[in-house]
């Protein structure tokens, strides 16, 4: 088993696909007055930081759809949230087993902290938590995955394992030389996440968890 398991925020441990989509919508409406952009193209750089991914939709509204996107996010996040059943319960059979866990995310610190209050007793299974502020690079840079193992007490690379739901993921574990464990219940089709090459791909947390033991 590993002695630490990492773990991406939006679509592996808590269902915010929908409110990404339904957000990012409403950016690309309010700001370039587009409803033709395809759900796969509005989704498609989940995982790099929200800025990134309004530059690349329009680079110089870039500003303006980060504002509008956020405005939405905040207005409907409580109503758009979800829940992935059984993430809790996995995350603690990991931990008496004594793997550490942290979640690594693009997200900022306040957009976790909300999520939080929709779904406190993932405090109590999480040890550390890295946002969007604890590092200058970001996924799929290997910084934040290193700044995860750091603040963990210096767990070597080859004894852990980062768990997420999006390419990105894939690459920062590859690049940080951690075990990547890829999830088919988020934002990305199976097809795609193999196309990033996971040296595990899994269809639920409990699969996931299964495979962290083995390792």
């Amino acid at each position: 088993m590993p002695a630490a398991a990492l773990f991406d925020f939006d679509g592996t441990l808590v269902d915010t696909t929908e409110m990404i989509h339904q957000s990012m919508r409403h950016a690309a409406s309010s700001v370039l007055g587009r409803e033709d952009i395809p759900r796969e193209t509005l989704l498609a750089n989940v995982g790099k930081p929200l800025p990134r991914q309004m530059e690349l939709i329009d680079a110089e509204k870039a500003e303006l759809l980060l504002e509008a996107y956020r405005s939405h996010h905040e207005e409907h996040h409580d109503a758009l949230i979800g829940e992935f059943p059984g993430v809790e319960e996995s995350l603690s059979r990991l931990r008496s087993v004594g793997t550490k866990v942290a979640v690594v995310t693009s997200k900022r610190r306040l957009s976790v902290e909300m999520a939080l209050e929709n779904f406190p007793g993932l405090r109590d299974v999480v040890d550390r938590f890295v946002t969007l502020e604890d590092t200058t690079q970001h996924k799929p840079n290997p910084e934040p995955l290193l700044r995860g193992l750091e603040l963990l007490g210096g767990i070597p690379k080859e004894s852990a394992a980062y768990i997420g739901d999006s390419p990105f993921d894939v690459e920062a574990a590859k690049a940080a030389r951690l075990t990547s464990v890829a999830v088919s219940w988020g934002a990305f089709s199976e097809d795609r996440l193999r196309e990033a090459e996971p040296d595990h791909l899994v269809p639920d947390i409990e699969s996931a968890v299964d495979v962290l033991l083995t390792l």
